[in-house]
């Protein structure tokens, strides 16, 4: 008998397991799985004017490799991506450091203002700061009037990259910077006592003891980095507005392929742009990680 109770026990903590995972299971499949399906079954037909939807095979991926607007959006991104994330992630380690140096004042303060644009949802941060690059009516225009200074072209063709990379770090400097603090407080107070004793100072302690240490955060930022870098469409599609000489419905792959669906209703070869720039985010981010691999690989 009590061989049986022990058997059934067993099997009920056996079960638990996939119970407690079945309703994360279920929504995965339901709202990610499902969806990517559907999307690639798109992917495969084309509607025409004369037959009606017709199953084309990669007959849309073969035309969308070679379409010159997913080619500049992408390359645009990717230009996007090497001036930007470099700039932001300095930025939050710097003051990741500053922060966990206990040498600031009101650091809790500090830190609190670093973080709150990230609070800000996109479409705000967008709108606000179109506001203030406005060449008619944005304060930097008025006061480059009064000054009888030239109006800054933040919405030219020349300075519209760099004004959405400031936008973009102005949003995600703050949450990087805790991510990387958060890890720096997890250094054993121990190595920083070594450090001491050893005649390491605050720089050699930095150098040598923290930022080894914060390779897998930093790491962990780069990869959201690269994946919300070939996303962007938020701040693009709201400068649009403002600015529709500079962007156009292709200036990122991303917005190009919003513009497919629900401008141009091309549904079919909208799914076959998502799943190619789906593949540009997968190839960036395994070459970063294997990048990192081997150089960490003696």
């Amino acid at each position: 008998m009590a061989v049986t109770t022990a058997t059934s026990a067993k099997g009920k903590r056996r079960a638990a397991g996939p119970l407690f995972v079945a309703p994360f299971m279920v929504l995965f499949v339901l709202l990610f799985l499902a969806p990517l399906g559907y999307a690639a079954y798109l992917s495969l037909y084309q509607e025409r004017l004369i037959g009606g939807t017709a199953f084309v095979g990669l007959d849309n991926y073969v035309k969308a490799v070679q379409d010159p607007l997913l080619i500049h959006g992408v390359g645009r991104v990717a230009l996007f991506f090497v001036i930007q994330v470099p700039v932001m992630l300095l930025l939050a380690l710097l003051f990741a450091l500053a922060l966990d140096s206990g040498l600031l004042r009101l650091a809790r303060v500090i830190r609190l203002g670093i973080f709150v644009p990230y609070a800000v949802p996109s479409v705000v941060a967008a709108l606000m700061w179109g506001y203030l690059y406005g060449p008619d009516f944005g304060p930097f225009a008025q006061l480059s009037r009064n000054l009888d200074l030239p109006v800054p072209g933040f919405l030219s063709e020349s300075w519209m990259l760099g004004s959405l990379a400031n936008i973009v770090t102005w949003e995600f400097v703050g949450y990087n910077m805790i991510i990387l603090y958060a890890a720096l407080r997890t250094i054993p107070q121990e190595l920083y006592e070594a450090a001491a004793m050893d005649g390491a100072g605050a720089w050699r302690i930095a150098w040598s003891v923290k930022l080894p240490a914060l390779k897998p955060a930093l790491m962990l930022t780069l990869l959201f980095s690269v994946i919300g870098s070939f996303q962007l469409f938020n701040e693009p599609n709201l400068l649009m507005k403002v600015a529709p000489d500079v962007i156009s419905s292709s200036y990122t792959a991303n917005l190009y392929a919003y513009s497919l669906a629900f401008t141009g209703q091309q549904v079919n070869y909208a799914a076959t742009v998502s799943f190619l720039l789906g593949l540009v985010i997968v190839i960036a981010s395994y070459a970063i990680l294997l990048t990192a691999n081997r150089r960490r690989t003696p």
